[in-house]
Protein backbone atom coordinates (compact mmCIF):
# COMPACT_ATOMS: atom_id res chain seq x y z
CA UNK A 1 0.00 0.00 0.00
CA UNK A 2 1.51 3.05 -1.36
CA UNK A 3 1.11 6.23 1.35
CA UNK A 4 1.03 9.65 0.80
CA UNK A 5 1.57 11.82 3.97
CA UNK A 6 0.20 15.53 4.35
CA UNK A 7 1.01 17.10 8.07
CA UNK A 8 2.99 19.75 10.02
CA UNK A 9 2.41 19.58 13.56
CA UNK A 10 3.65 17.75 16.20
CA UNK A 11 1.03 14.97 16.45
CA UNK A 12 2.10 14.89 12.27
CA UNK A 13 5.35 13.24 13.55
CA UNK A 14 3.89 10.58 15.92
CA UNK A 15 2.04 9.35 13.24
CA UNK A 16 4.86 9.56 10.64
CA UNK A 17 7.25 8.06 13.11
CA UNK A 18 4.35 5.02 13.84
CA UNK A 19 4.25 4.46 10.00
CA UNK A 20 7.97 4.41 9.79
CA UNK A 21 8.68 1.96 12.36
CA UNK A 22 5.80 -0.28 10.45
CA UNK A 23 7.85 -1.11 7.78
CA UNK A 24 4.99 0.59 5.49
CA UNK A 25 5.75 2.03 1.97
CA UNK A 26 6.24 6.09 2.74
CA UNK A 27 6.15 7.70 -1.25
CA UNK A 28 5.95 11.00 -0.19
CA UNK A 29 5.15 13.50 2.37
CA UNK A 30 4.03 17.25 2.42
CA UNK A 31 4.87 19.57 4.69
CA UNK A 32 5.78 23.23 5.69
CA UNK A 33 8.85 25.27 6.59
CA UNK A 34 6.89 27.78 8.69
CA UNK A 35 3.45 28.67 10.24
CA UNK A 36 1.88 31.59 11.34
CA UNK A 37 -1.35 29.94 13.39
CA UNK A 38 -0.15 26.67 14.60
CA UNK A 39 1.61 26.91 17.57
CA UNK A 40 2.40 23.31 17.19
CA UNK A 41 3.98 23.32 13.94
CA UNK A 42 6.34 21.06 13.30
CA UNK A 43 8.58 21.19 9.72
CA UNK A 44 8.57 17.33 8.70
CA UNK A 45 11.49 17.41 6.32
CA UNK A 46 14.12 16.81 8.72
CA UNK A 47 12.99 13.36 9.42
CA UNK A 48 11.98 12.38 5.97
CA UNK A 49 15.80 14.06 4.50
CA UNK A 50 17.00 11.06 7.86
CA UNK A 51 14.68 8.14 6.80
CA UNK A 52 15.36 9.27 2.64
CA UNK A 53 11.38 9.98 1.99
CA UNK A 54 10.51 12.26 -0.50
CA UNK A 55 8.74 15.31 0.63
CA UNK A 56 7.72 19.21 -0.61
CA UNK A 57 7.03 22.18 1.23
CA UNK A 58 3.31 23.21 0.50
CA UNK A 59 1.47 26.81 1.72
CA UNK A 60 -1.56 25.47 -0.30
CA UNK A 61 -2.59 22.20 -0.45
CA UNK A 62 -4.80 22.89 -3.33
CA UNK A 63 -1.94 24.34 -5.89
CA UNK A 64 -1.69 22.95 -9.47
CA UNK A 65 2.00 22.62 -8.18
CA UNK A 66 1.02 20.00 -5.30
CA UNK A 67 -1.73 18.07 -6.93
CA UNK A 68 0.59 17.31 -9.92
CA UNK A 69 3.51 16.13 -6.83
CA UNK A 70 0.66 14.12 -5.23
CA UNK A 71 -0.12 12.33 -8.48
CA UNK A 72 3.01 11.64 -9.58
CA UNK A 73 3.64 9.32 -5.85
CA UNK A 74 0.76 7.09 -7.58
CA UNK A 75 -0.55 7.15 -4.06
CA UNK A 76 -2.61 4.26 -2.67
CA UNK A 77 -3.97 6.28 0.58
CA UNK A 78 -3.29 9.52 1.16
CA UNK A 79 -3.09 10.58 5.33
CA UNK A 80 -3.99 13.81 5.81
CA UNK A 81 -2.79 14.36 10.20
CA UNK A 82 -2.38 18.10 11.18
CA UNK A 83 -3.29 20.33 8.26
CA UNK A 84 -5.12 23.59 8.82
CA UNK A 85 -6.77 23.79 4.99
CA UNK A 86 -9.92 21.98 2.85
CA UNK A 87 -8.88 19.29 0.56
CA UNK A 88 -10.49 19.67 -2.65
CA UNK A 89 -12.05 17.73 -5.05
CA UNK A 90 -8.91 16.59 -6.93
CA UNK A 91 -6.92 15.40 -4.23
CA UNK A 92 -9.92 13.78 -2.37
CA UNK A 93 -10.74 11.56 -5.57
CA UNK A 94 -6.61 10.70 -6.09
CA UNK A 95 -6.20 7.85 -4.40
CA UNK A 96 -8.52 4.41 -4.98
CA UNK A 97 -8.67 3.90 -0.67
CA UNK A 98 -9.44 7.65 0.06
CA UNK A 99 -7.76 10.65 1.88
CA UNK A 100 -7.84 9.80 5.61
CA UNK A 101 -8.06 12.59 8.06
CA UNK A 102 -8.03 13.02 12.25
CA UNK A 103 -10.22 15.42 14.20
CA UNK A 104 -9.56 15.09 18.44
CA UNK A 105 -12.77 15.01 19.10
CA UNK A 106 -16.16 13.32 19.68
CA UNK A 107 -17.44 13.21 16.22
CA UNK A 108 -20.26 13.99 15.00
CA UNK A 109 -20.11 16.60 17.63
CA UNK A 110 -17.69 19.34 18.25
CA UNK A 111 -16.16 19.39 14.50
CA UNK A 112 -14.41 22.58 13.51
CA UNK A 113 -10.99 24.48 14.88
CA UNK A 114 -9.01 24.20 18.12
CA UNK A 115 -10.90 20.84 19.40
CA UNK A 116 -8.34 20.24 22.25
CA UNK A 117 -8.13 24.16 23.05
CA UNK A 118 -12.19 24.29 23.30
CA UNK A 119 -12.72 21.17 25.22
CA UNK A 120 -10.87 22.12 28.13
CA UNK A 121 -11.83 25.78 28.01
CA UNK A 122 -15.36 24.25 28.15
CA UNK A 123 -14.86 21.85 30.88
CA UNK A 124 -15.71 18.77 29.15
CA UNK A 125 -15.16 15.59 30.49
CA UNK A 126 -14.18 13.94 27.72
CA UNK A 127 -13.13 14.26 24.15
CA UNK A 128 -12.09 11.36 21.57
CA UNK A 129 -9.61 10.53 18.61
CA UNK A 130 -11.57 9.92 15.53
CA UNK A 131 -9.96 8.74 11.84
CA UNK A 132 -12.48 9.74 9.17
CA UNK A 133 -12.67 9.46 5.41
CA UNK A 134 -12.38 13.19 4.60
CA UNK A 135 -14.91 14.86 2.36
CA UNK A 136 -15.83 18.29 1.55
CA UNK A 137 -17.21 19.11 4.51
CA UNK A 138 -15.56 19.88 7.35
CA UNK A 139 -14.52 16.70 9.82
CA UNK A 140 -18.08 15.30 8.53
CA UNK A 141 -17.04 11.76 6.62
CA UNK A 142 -17.11 8.69 7.52
CA UNK A 143 -15.53 7.71 11.11
CA UNK A 144 -12.85 4.87 10.40
CA UNK A 145 -12.21 4.56 14.55
CA UNK A 146 -13.21 6.60 17.19
CA UNK A 147 -11.78 6.04 20.99
CA UNK A 148 -12.94 8.10 23.91
CA UNK A 149 -10.66 10.29 25.91
CA UNK A 150 -11.60 11.15 29.66
CA UNK A 151 -10.26 14.78 30.35
CA UNK A 152 -9.10 14.57 33.81
CA UNK A 153 -9.18 17.98 35.70
CA UNK A 154 -5.76 18.12 36.04
CA UNK A 155 -4.93 17.80 32.27
CA UNK A 156 -3.89 20.82 30.57
CA UNK A 157 -3.27 21.34 26.96
CA UNK A 158 -0.18 19.12 26.61
CA UNK A 159 -1.57 16.30 29.25
CA UNK A 160 -4.23 16.19 26.89
CA UNK A 161 -2.55 15.99 23.84
CA UNK A 162 -0.23 13.50 24.43
CA UNK A 163 -3.02 11.03 26.11
CA UNK A 164 -4.75 12.03 22.34
CA UNK A 165 -1.06 10.77 20.15
CA UNK A 166 -0.91 8.04 22.29
CA UNK A 167 -4.47 6.25 21.65
CA UNK A 168 -4.24 7.67 17.90
CA UNK A 169 -1.09 5.26 17.53
CA UNK A 170 -2.85 2.29 18.93
CA UNK A 171 -5.76 3.46 16.10
CA UNK A 172 -3.32 3.60 13.79
CA UNK A 173 -1.61 -0.07 13.55
CA UNK A 174 -4.99 -1.22 14.41
CA UNK A 175 -6.97 -0.49 11.12
CA UNK A 176 -4.04 0.10 8.70
CA UNK A 177 -4.22 -4.35 7.84
CA UNK A 178 -8.49 -3.74 7.44
CA UNK A 179 -8.07 -0.41 4.97
CA UNK A 180 -5.29 -2.26 2.97
CA UNK A 181 -7.38 -5.44 2.93
CA UNK A 182 -10.42 -3.54 1.72
CA UNK A 183 -12.64 -4.64 4.81
CA UNK A 184 -12.55 -1.69 6.49
CA UNK A 185 -15.78 -0.63 7.96
CA UNK A 186 -17.31 2.94 7.49
CA UNK A 187 -19.43 4.34 10.21
CA UNK A 188 -21.50 7.51 8.81
CA UNK A 189 -21.76 10.34 10.87
CA UNK A 190 -25.31 11.35 11.65
CA UNK A 191 -24.78 15.57 11.38
CA UNK A 192 -28.10 15.75 13.07
CA UNK A 193 -25.90 16.09 16.12
CA UNK A 194 -22.85 17.83 15.28
CA UNK A 195 -22.02 21.55 16.21
CA UNK A 196 -18.37 23.06 14.51
CA UNK A 197 -16.57 24.90 16.81
CA UNK A 198 -15.04 28.55 15.24
CA UNK A 199 -11.87 29.60 14.97
CA UNK A 200 -10.47 31.39 18.02
CA UNK A 201 -8.41 34.55 18.49
CA UNK A 202 -5.83 36.15 21.08
CA UNK A 203 -9.00 37.78 22.20
CA UNK A 204 -10.19 33.79 23.65
CA UNK A 205 -7.87 33.76 25.57
CA UNK A 206 -7.36 36.97 28.08
CA UNK A 207 -8.17 36.44 31.51
CA UNK A 208 -11.27 38.79 32.09
CA UNK A 209 -11.28 38.67 36.55
CA UNK A 210 -14.79 38.65 36.45
CA UNK A 211 -14.92 35.14 35.56
CA UNK A 212 -15.09 32.77 37.46
CA UNK A 213 -12.01 30.99 38.96
CA UNK A 214 -13.04 27.24 37.34
CA UNK A 215 -13.39 29.09 34.49
CA UNK A 216 -10.06 30.63 34.48
CA UNK A 217 -8.56 27.63 35.80
CA UNK A 218 -9.53 26.13 32.43
CA UNK A 219 -8.24 28.66 30.36
CA UNK A 220 -5.50 28.21 31.47
CA UNK A 221 -5.20 24.88 30.96
CA UNK A 222 -6.61 24.77 27.57
CA UNK A 223 -3.36 27.11 26.34
CA UNK A 224 -1.03 25.56 28.09
CA UNK A 225 1.94 24.16 25.86
CA UNK A 226 2.50 23.20 23.48
CA UNK A 227 -0.11 26.32 22.67
CA UNK A 228 -0.02 30.12 23.43
CA UNK A 229 -0.98 30.54 27.24
CA UNK A 230 -3.37 32.51 28.40
CA UNK A 231 -2.72 36.12 29.59
CA UNK A 232 -3.63 39.54 31.17
CA UNK A 233 -2.14 42.59 31.10
CA UNK A 234 -0.08 44.01 34.39
CA UNK A 235 1.22 47.64 34.02
CA UNK A 236 1.01 47.53 30.35
CA UNK A 237 2.82 44.13 29.87
CA UNK A 238 1.74 41.12 28.64
CA UNK A 239 1.44 38.21 31.43
CA UNK A 240 1.37 34.40 29.84
CA UNK A 241 0.01 32.45 32.58
CA UNK A 242 0.95 28.51 31.93
CA UNK A 243 -0.38 26.78 35.35
CA UNK A 244 -3.08 27.35 37.90
CA UNK A 245 -4.81 26.12 40.43
CA UNK A 246 -8.64 27.03 42.14
CA UNK A 247 -7.93 28.56 45.53
CA UNK A 248 -9.97 26.51 48.43
CA UNK A 249 -11.78 29.53 49.98
CA UNK A 250 -12.01 33.42 49.36
CA UNK A 251 -14.02 35.84 50.47
CA UNK A 252 -17.28 37.02 49.32
CA UNK A 253 -17.38 40.73 49.24
CA UNK A 254 -14.08 41.38 48.17
CA UNK A 255 -13.95 42.64 43.83
CA UNK A 256 -12.55 40.59 41.28
CA UNK A 257 -8.94 41.36 39.66
CA UNK A 258 -8.08 41.95 43.20
CA UNK A 259 -5.03 40.01 44.95
CA UNK A 260 -5.42 38.40 47.90
CA UNK A 261 -2.22 36.94 49.13
CA UNK A 262 1.11 36.21 48.35
CA UNK A 263 1.99 32.81 48.61
CA UNK A 264 5.12 30.48 48.53
CA UNK A 265 2.88 28.92 45.22
CA UNK A 266 1.82 32.16 43.69
CA UNK A 267 -0.49 35.09 43.93
CA UNK A 268 -4.08 34.66 45.12
CA UNK A 269 -6.30 36.43 42.83
CA UNK A 270 -9.88 36.89 43.92
CA UNK A 271 -12.39 35.98 40.62
CA UNK A 272 -16.03 36.54 39.93
CA UNK A 273 -16.59 33.50 41.32
CA UNK A 274 -14.00 32.11 43.95
CA UNK A 275 -10.12 32.86 43.61
CA UNK A 276 -7.15 31.38 41.93
CA UNK A 277 -3.61 30.62 42.58
CA UNK A 278 -1.13 32.03 39.32
CA UNK A 279 1.14 29.11 40.22
CA UNK A 280 3.73 30.00 36.63
CA UNK A 281 3.61 32.92 34.51
CA UNK A 282 6.04 34.53 32.17
CA UNK A 283 7.24 36.89 33.08
CA UNK A 284 6.66 36.57 37.13
CA UNK A 285 5.61 40.07 37.74
CA UNK A 286 5.49 41.98 40.96
CA UNK A 287 2.51 40.93 42.67
CA UNK A 288 1.75 42.81 45.93
CA UNK A 289 -1.29 41.96 48.45
CA UNK A 290 -4.08 44.35 48.13
CA UNK A 291 -3.60 45.36 44.73
CA UNK A 292 -5.22 44.77 41.26
CA UNK A 293 -4.72 43.80 38.23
Amino acid sequence: MRIAYIGAVEFSLSMLEKLYESNLDIVGVCTKSTSLFNSDHLDLSTFCETHSIPWVYSNDINSNETYTWLTSLNPDVIFCFGWSQMIKENILGLPPLGVIGFHPASLPRNRGRHPIIWSLALGLEKTASTFFFMDLSEDSGDIISQVDIDIEVHDDAGALYRKITESATRQLIEFLPKLESGKIERFKQDLTYSNIWRKRNKLDGLIDWRMSAETINNLVRSLAAPYVGAHFYHKGAEIKVWKSTIATSSPANIEPGKILAITSGGPIIKCGVGAICLTHTEPSFEAIEGDYL
